[in-house]
C-alpha cells in the first residue's frame, strides 16, 4: 500500500468509509448497502469521485474473499457510468475578462496557470526552491506530478514576470493570500469572479484546457503540447486535435505531386463516368 500512488487519496475514502462501516462484519457488507452507501457518496460529489470510493471497496472486499480467505463470495460492485472527459476553455477576450474581476492573489495564480499549463496543486504549491530565474524554469518533482514523473516548466516571459511579482512575498511558497500560503483556489471568491465575468460551467483546472487548446489553435504539435503538459499518453491530447483542423495541411498536399492528371482528358466528353 506504501507505494501506491493514490494512498493519499484512499486514506481520505477509508476516513469518510469509517462512520458508515465501524464495527459492521464483513458479511453484512451487502450490495445494497454499498450501493446506499454511494449514493450518499454521489449526492455531494461527482461519478468518478463515488467510482473512486467504490472501486477501493471492491478491492478490499476481493481480497477479503480471495487473499484473506475473510469472506465466501465478495458482492458485485459496479460502478457509476462516467460521461466522456469535456474540455471547456476560454477565449482569450474571456480569460481577460475573468482577470479583471479576480481579487490580486487568484489573478496573479490564474495568469500562471494558464502560462505554463500546470495543475492547480502544482501552482498553489508552487515552492521557491523549484524555481531558477536564471534559466526560466520551473521544476515539479516527481511526488508532486499526477504522473509520477519529474515534470520540466520552460517559463515564457508572463509567467516569469508573475514570479518576479511575487518575489518577496513569503520565504517559501510563491503563491500566497494575505502573507499565507493558500492551498485552494476554486472559493467563493473565484466563483462570484466568475459569474460577474459572464463566464459559465468553468472550473480552475479548465485554465489547464485553456493553455492546451490555445497552443494548439496557434499550430503547435500536438506531440510538443504532450511533453509540455507531461500527458502520459498521446490520447489525452488528441481531444485538442480538433482545434487545429489545418496542422496536417501540408502534409496532405505531399499527394498533390504525385498523381499525374490530365485535366484535358478528365473533363473530356468521352472520359468515363461513373453513375451516381
Amino acid at each position: 500500500m506504501q507505494h501506491k500512488k493514490s494512498c493519499h487519496s484512499d486514506v481520505a475514502i477509508l476516513r469518510w468509509l469509517q462512520p458508515r462501516l465501524t464495527l459492521k462484519p464483513l458479511r453484512e457488507i451487502t450490495r445494497d448497502l454499498i450501493v446506499q452507501i454511494a449514493e450518499e457518496k454521489r449526492k455531494d460529489s461527482s461519478p468518478s469521485t463515488a467510482n473512486r470510493m467504490l472501486a477501493l471497496v471492491r478491492a478490499i472486499l476481493r481480497r477479503s474473499e480471495r487473499e484473506w480467505d475473510w469472506l465466501e463470495k465478495s458482492p458485485l460492485v459496479r460502478l457509476y457510468h462516467e460521461p466522456t472527459r469535456r474540455v471547456r476553455w476560454l477565449t482569450p477576450e474571456e480569460f481577460n475578462r475573468l482577470l479583471r474581476q479576480l481579487p490580486e492573489h487568484q489573478r496573479e495564480a490564474a495568469i500562471f496557470a494558464v502560462s505554463t499549463g500546470l495543475r492547480q496543486a502544482n501552482v498553489m504549491k508552487l515552492e521557491w526552491s523549484q524555481v531558477n530565474l536564471d534559466s526560466n524554469t520551473v521544476w515539479i518533482y516527481a511526488d508532486q506530478a499526477k504522473g509520477g514523473r519529474d515534470i520540466h516548466v520552460s517559463l515564457n516571459e508572463t509567467a516569469i514576470a508573475v514570479l518576479r511579482r511575487q518575489q518577496g512575498k513569503h520565504s517559501s511558497r510563491v503563491f500566497t493570500y494575505d502573507g499565507k500560503p493558500f492551498d485552494r483556489a476554486s472559493t467563493q471568491g473565484w466563483m462570484k469572479a466568475l459569474k460577474r465575468a459572464g463566464i459559465e460551467n468553468f472550473r480552475w483546472h479548465d485554465l489547464r484546457h485553456t493553455w492546451a487548446s490555445w497552443l494548439a489553435q496557434s499550430g503547435v504539435p500536438l506531440n510538443d503540447i504532450q511533453e509540455m503538459g507531461a500527458w502520459e499518453t498521446a490520447a489525452m491530447v488528441r481531444r485538442y486535435a480538433h482545434l487545429s483542423p489545418a496542422h496536417l495541411s501540408h502534409r496532405a498536399r505531399v499527394i498533390d505531386g504525385l498523381i499525374d492528371i490530365d485535366t484535358n482528358l478528365a473533363h473530356s466528353p468521352n472520359a468515363a463516368s461513373i453513375s451516381p
